[in-house]
């Protein structure tokens, strides 16, 4: 059978978890969190290694642990580091950079032999900031940028034996959303930015992944894709 590595343990990583395993598939979970890793693989009956993304070290041993038959990997890892320009510091655009773009690269890298082998996929996570200017976001904005600029690069180094690929969400009801969205007024008026009128869940978002990864998706790759409630192209009324 068939694996898929997902880095991260709530939000998006848990929900496409539980997708990928309803499916049929098996899944290997990576992250930081081990206490969710544990409740979440004792759920889904799944493997799972307990690692930092700053250790580039915890990729391969996930990949070890994984095995040879991994033929996706989503990296559901992120970072919402919300400051004006003047309060940011050089440590701050590091470890953004360091835990979207280099845990990333790093998370292909480990286990790029079985993806190749498999004719795999990788699905990597944006966000609608890439696109759209918005304030305090100029250290998450620029990393996600890069996030895009790396799914183009490595769907093109790594055609046609492994499709690439990237989804750009708004904000959603995540645990790693949960940092923004403090009470419901502010929910309510963060809903109100985009044209749909409500934030994002993480079903919304993991049906898609799930989707992307799939072999429904095979003539697809280098692509960043919008799911934002319309905020990253269409005026709120």
């Amino acid at each position: 059978m068939s694996k898929t590595i997902i880095y991260g343990s709530g939000g998006v990583g848990a929900e496409l978890a539980r997708r990928t395993v309803a499916a049929g598939g098996d899944v290997h979970l990576a992250g930081r969190n081990e206490e969710a890793l544990v409740a979440l693989s004792a759920e889904l009956a799944c493997s799972f290694t307990a690692g930092d993304v700053c250790n580039p070290a915890f990729f391969r041993e996930v990949a070890a642990q994984a095995g040879d038959e991994v033929s996706a990997v989503a990296y559901a890892v992120g970072t919402i580091n919300l400051k004006g320009l003047g309060r940011l510091t050089p440590e701050d655009f590091l470890q953004d950079y360091q835990v979207n773009v280099v845990g990333a690269a790093l998370a292909v890298q480990a286990s790029i032999g079985t993806l190749k082998k498999n004719k795999g996929s990788i699905l990597f996570f944006s966000s609608v900031a890439a696109q759209l200017g918005l304030p305090m976001h100029a250290s998450i904005g620029a990393a996600k940028g890069a996030i895009n600029g790396l799914t183009v690069s490595l769907a093109a180094e790594l055609s046609p034996a492994v499709r690439v690929n990237a989804i750009a969400p708004s904000l959603c009801e995540t645990p790693l959303g949960s940092k923004v969205l403090l009470n419901d007024k502010m929910k309510e008026g963060l809903a109100s930015m985009h044209a749909l009128k409500r934030l994002g869940q993480a079903e919304d978002v993991a049906s898609l992944a799930q989707f992307v990864l799939s072999s429904e998706a095979s003539w697809m790759t280098g692509q960043v894709i919008g799911m934002d409630g319309g905020r990253g192209s269409v005026a709120s009324s």
